[in-house]
């Protein structure tokens, strides 16, 4: 099942596959290259990077895949993210650089360790607060003029923070990534969620599963929120418990497309299989409520 982002034109799968911890799969080529295949078949076609992930080598492992398979990149888009400075032995701090010529140059890169000649959807990793709206148009502009980014958004953006950069363009930012789950509820709190409603504009859901947070008993948000999963679980004679979270973010009316960090199949599959999982509105409450951790008024 894809997904008209935005109705932009870009069409994504309904769930995407992260790719941040994949130098941390210690998967040999063949065995990457059947985890691709596997997701493409059950309909993942959607594969999302960033310049540092895993100290800028997972878009090189990954590239190294469709540079023996090119085939394989007609069957699927491309997200990857710029704008993060990790801190080294030549840099004295992590800092964010969203210049012109920073944009420019981590695209050129993502494309040759990708091995492909254009990415479906470039995002801007982290608000800036030395950001210059104007040279990060600038960009936008050449690099979609040029072919080599097909569409553009942000990641980690405050409404205002999106509004301020959509002002300087003229086509529109078609997703802002941000982390959403039941147990972090920041999306709803400074009501960005209700900005993208507004704006008919999907999110990108990182960490839906909140890093594990969620399967920890050892903490009361914790307890209180598997414990409402569970009976919601147990609505649909479910066991898997990360099937619910899934449907509790797929399920939400601003069209929320959860990413899915694992590289384990059977996880993906997992996220998929919560496409069909229809929840009403008593049970997503249900476990809104216990993420809240009081009831609604």
């Amino acid at each position: 099942m894809r997904i008209n982002l935005s109705k932009s034109g870009l069409q994504i799968s309904r769930v995407v596959q992260g790719m941040m911890r994949l130098n941390t799969w210690n998967y040999s080529e063949n065995e990457l290259t059947d985890f691709i295949l596997k997701a493409i078949y059950m309909g993942v076609t959607t594969f999302d990077h960033a310049d540092i992930y895993g100290n800028g080598t997972c878009e090189s492992i990954f590239g190294n895949i469709l540079k023996k398979h090119p085939e394989i990149r007609k069957k699927i888009q491309l997200i990857t993210k710029c704008g993060i400075i990790r801190k080294n032995e030549n840099n004295r701090v992590k800092y964010y650089d969203t210049s012109k010529k920073h944009i420019l140059e981590s695209v050129e890169n993502s494309l040759k360790k990708l091995h492909t000649k254009y990415i479906d959807l470039l995002l801007i990793h982290r608000p800036d607060p030395f950001m210059r709206p104007d040279e990060i148009a600038e960009a936008f502009y050449e690099l979609h003029k040029k072919g080599k980014v097909l569409h553009f958004g942000v990641s980690n953006f405050t409404v205002q923070q999106f509004k301020t950069l959509q002002e300087y363009l003229n086509f529109p930012l078609i997703t802002n990534q941000i982390e959403i789950s039941p147990y972090n509820l920041e999306h709803f709190e400074n009501e960005n969620i209700y900005f993208l409603l507004q704006k008919k504009i999907n999110p990108i859901a990182w960490s839906p599963l909140a890093g594990g947070k969620i399967f920890d008993s050892s903490n009361e948000k914790s307890k209180r929120i598997l414990n409402a999963l569970k009976k919601v679980a147990k609505d649909f004679g479910i066991n898997s418990i990360d099937k619910i979270v899934y449907a509790w973010l797929l399920n939400h009316p601003v069209g929320i497309i959860p990413i899915s960090g694992s590289g384990k199949i059977e996880r993906l599959a997992n996220a998929v299989d919560a496409i069909n999982i229809k929840l009403s509105r008593e049970q997503w409450f249900i476990i809104y409520e216990a993420a809240l951790g009081h009831k609604v008024p």
